[in-house]
């Protein structure tokens, strides 16, 4: 078989708008009869120096013909389709094959599985992520006949008589998406039915892709709704030579969908959206400079792309979110991390179908809750700070849960409580700006501060309760504001977020969301900071309200709008993530360790008894992918350097630099958008992280590999460039499945000595310190 016979015919120029683009997958490329008679291999003849100018006057001799070109176009699709249904029956093969192995919860599986359990419930839940991947696992498991009562509580849970195999099943199935999504992407930019194969070949027999897809985790629906959006961004892009028609209008909204799908999945598909949209502004660039077309046209064009790239995706993401709240409607242990006016819609809390006192007045007694995530109740109790601890005084701290010991009497600053009581006194209500007194009920002791050092936060003051039955010193005096009022406003229950600035020192109260040790009883500390921060740390909403001067309403007219929650919800799960902290004994790493497989992570089991199963790249590929990148960026520097240096070359290999620098390039783009963002991050990361890059990086070595066996079978004689091409198609691929041999029980399941004992089978393959398994 001639080394270009599986490639597509390259080189349309797209008609009117005066630049090259590839054209759709539809004929295939072959080598002219006349290759081997022509011989102009070993001289490298398709780089050609241009000539100098020929002295005026001087006879031209004829020119030798010019080489014949080496690939020749064919009218039909011959062997598009049959290759794509192999690579994709392999991949559901290798991804469905021990699904059910092993019968436990492994690694995240307690996380995701758990939360699908929730959606099938309907109970309220907390976590970093959208909802969209939760949903889809819950809906899943729903289908397939699981009731959402299995708890799991942690890693090693057995399944027994309940239905996981539905909720696995479906992540397999999307993990199992990912390879024919590549092989058409790379079929797509390259126009080589090889480098498609290889690139497809990459992800079939790759350990931790077919790991990663076999459980029930959010990383394969992620990357399912990444890869969907490449695929149709690179569709559309075929498509514009008839911009418009129904397919350009089909891949463009597609494009749309998955867009929203990734980042409804997890927050870095933002990344996705960032390749989709350089690749729109690059596209609407070059419309611009086609001056056939009119500003009409080039209105349409931006306008399709608004609607379908912007406006459809923020559509589809704003409707998970209505259906998300929709469907969690019972109060569960997500409740605590969102403000009260949001636990009021939650059928169950303890503010659902409530009436209480709209506003604030004195002699009200209140709770007042942190605004930070899990910030907690203001509260005291008779326990005292130890000695050499500030000063010895009654402990005020945040409890995380409801109890007597949270409540509190708003005072005037010059008043006392009897005051407030006399039935016959008329209210007055609290405004933005008063200096106020607040009393503990239970301990009648002040909210007190003074510049003693706080226990645990540095450079904060002490937060005490201080004095005998209501009275105190100055020290008590705090002024309240609200957030965004005006002075002399009333404060509303739940929906007013207060400061309250102590007027001796002009700290501010907050938590700082640290751990008391066992004296405090573990509670969060509560400081007065002289930092003046707009942080949730800082600010507090009342939520119980009890008075009995004034009228009851029910808090449905104090519940939040739509847009509220969905801005409410969106901060918080942006503040978790940000503060996201590494478990006991649990496996982080960074992110250089990720493309060279430094480490890997355990997805169950631990010593020689269990079946272990270990999260890692098969190494072998994943060099190779390493080594890739080097390779292209040296390959794509040469090219540019030729082509700046004006060094004519034939038509083949034009075609070769085209899809090297543009559709390589793409990819490249793609690589880099999802791998150099996490080294600017200061969560927590983990190796499953790289995954989304490493698509991008398999996809490139397709690319690229093909691209390079062209070129060195161009400057070679036919026959002999014809087997280094075929040759070395096959020694990749050879190369990929052995290595998959070695390596598939990592995947699969090990059962014996660690590989760290020489009697272990898996011994000889611990080629890193690092490793494992």
């Amino acid at each position: 078989m001639p080394y270009g016979a599986d490639s597509l015919s390259l080189g349309a120029v797209r008609a009117g708008a005066g630049r090259r683009r590839l054209p759709r997958v539809g004929a295939r490329m072959t080598l002219a009869a006349g290759c081997c008679q022509a011989e102009w291999g070993p001289r490298c003849a398709g780089l050609r120096q241009r000539r100098p100018r020929r002295p005026a006057g001087e006879q031209s001799r004829p020119s030798a013909p010019p080489p014949p070109p080496a690939w020749a176009p064919l009218e039909a699709p011959v062997g598009v389709w049959a290759p794509l249904a192999s690579v994709t029956l392999l991949s559901f093969a290798s991804r469905f094959y021990r699904l059910s192995e092993p019968p436990h919860v492994c690694w995240d599986e307690t996380h995701f599985g758990k939360m699908g359990s929730y959606y099938i419930n309907r109970t309220f839940f907390f976590d970093v992520h959208p909802p969209l991947g939760k949903m889809l696992i819950g809906l899943a498991g729903y289908l397939s006949g699981y009731n959402g009562t299995f708890p799991f509580q942690k890693p090693g849970d057995r399944y027994e008589h309940h239905n996981y195999i539905g909720m696995r099943g479906f992540c397999a199935f999307l993990g199992s998406c990912l390879v024919p999504f590549a092989y058409l992407i790379v079929l797509e930019l390259s126009k080589s039915l090889s480098a498609a194969l290889l690139a497809a070949s990459i992800l079939i027999f790759d350990t931790g892709c077919i790991t990663l897809s076999q459980y029930i985790l959010l990383d394969p629906i992620l990357m399912f709704f990444l890869m969907g959006a490449v695929l149709s961004m690179v569709k559309y892009n075929s498509c514009a030579d008839r911009p418009f028609s129904a397919p350009w209008w089909f891949w463009l909204s597609l494009t749309g969908v998955n867009l929203a799908g990734a980042i409804g999945v997890k927050f870095v598909g933002l990344f996705v959206v960032l390749l989709v949209g350089l690749n729109t502004v690059y596209d609407l660039w070059e419309l611009l400079g086609d001056l056939s077309l009119s500003l009409v046209t080039l209105g349409k064009h931006l306008l399709a792309r608004v609607f379908c790239l912007i406006l459809l995706p923020l559509a589809l993401y704003t409707a998970q979110f209505a259906v998300h709240f929709a469907v969690l409607n019972k109060s569960g242990p997500g409740d605590g991390f969102f403000s009260s006016a949001f636990q009021s819609r939650l059928i169950g809390n303890n503010l659902h179908n409530v009436s209480i006192p709209e506003h604030l007045a004195y002699g009200s007694v209140i709770t007042m809750k942190n605004l930070r995530m899990a910030g907690g109740y203001l509260h005291s109790h008779w326990h005292l700070y130890p000695e050499g601890v500030g000063a010895h005084q009654q402990q005020v701290t945040a409890y995380l849960h409801k109890d007597l010991n949270n409540l509190w009497v708003i005072k005037k600053h010059d008043s006392n409580t009897a005051d407030h009581l006399d039935t016959s006194r008329a209210v007055e209500f609290v405004r933005h700006g008063d200096v106020i007194r607040l009393e503990h009920k239970e301990t009648s002791r002040n909210l007190h501060s003074h510049q003693h050092e706080a226990p645990m936060t540095r450079k904060h003051f002490q937060v005490t309760g201080y004095g005998i039955n209501g009275t105190g010193d100055a020290n008590d005096f705090w002024r309240i504001e609200v957030v965004g009022r005006k002075a002399g406003k009333r404060i509303k229950v739940l929906r007013s977020q207060i400061r309250l600035t102590h007027l001796a020192t002009g700290c501010i109260l907050g938590s700082s969301g640290k751990t008391l040790p066992k004296w405090g009883w573990e509670q969060v500390e509560v400081t007065c900071t002289p930092y003046v921060k707009e942080t949730p740390n800082a600010l507090w909403n009342v939520e119980d309200h009890i008075n009995p001067k004034l009228p009851n309403i029910s808090l449905d007219v104090l519940k939040p709008s739509f847009p509220e929650i969905l801005l409410e919800s969106h901060m918080v799960m942006i503040r978790g993530n940000s503060g996201l902290k590494p478990k006991e004994n649990e496996v982080t790493s960074k992110p250089w360790h990720w493309p060279i497989n430094y480490q890997g992570l355990r997805f169950s089991g631990v010593n020689e008894t269990d079946y272990r199963v270990y999260l890692l790249g098969n190494p072998v590929i994943w060099w190779l992918n390493l080594v890739t990148i080097g390779l292209y960026l040296l390959m794509a520097t040469c090219a540019i350097v030729v082509i700046k240096r004006g060094v004519q070359l034939i038509v083949e290999f034009k075609e070769l630099s085209e899809v090297l620098l543009h559709s390589g390039g793409k990819i490249m783009l793609g690589w880099l958008l999802h791998y150099l963002p996490f080294f600017m991050m200061g969560r927590v990361l983990y190796f499953h992280h790289y995954f989304p890059a490493m698509l991008f990086s398999s996809m490139l070595t397709g690319i690229t590999w093909d691209t390079l066996l062209k070129f060195c079978a161009g400057c070679l004689s036919c026959s002999m460039g014809k087997r280094v091409y075929t040759y070395g198609t096959l020694a990749l691929m050879l190369l990929i499945v052995y290595s998959f041999y070695l390596f598939h029980p990592l995947s699969y399941g090990m059962v014996g000595p660690m590989a760290s004992d020489p009697n272990s089978p898996m011994a000889g393959l611990r080629w890193l310190e690092s490793w494992e398994f």
